[in-house]
């Protein structure tokens, strides 16, 4: 017999990119060891290098509504 499903709750809250902590952190805002902001900025750095291409590509092929809002939000910035 399977497991029955349980929903999940989708909010729109969260994050695109960074945290709000890790806002507060990057901008020198939260008192933080230096050694704990370079952490939390090598954890974004490697988010972006190593999953931000996949996730676009993703959006590309089975969301390209989506896609394009984030192209167009990265490049208008970009400009």
């Amino acid at each position: 017999m399977a497991a029955p499903e349980t929903e999940e709750v989708m909010t729109e809250e969260g994050r695109a990119l960074l945290t709000d902590r890790e806002k507060e952190i990057i901008s020198g805002e939260a008192d933080v060891s230096d050694n704990y902001r370079y952490k939390v900025e090598s954890t974004v750095r490697n988010r972006v290098r190593k999953h931000l291409g996949e996730d676009v590509e993703f959006l590309r092929e089975h969301f390209p509504e989506v896609y394009e809002m984030a192209v167009g939000e990265v490049c208008d910035d970009a400009e």
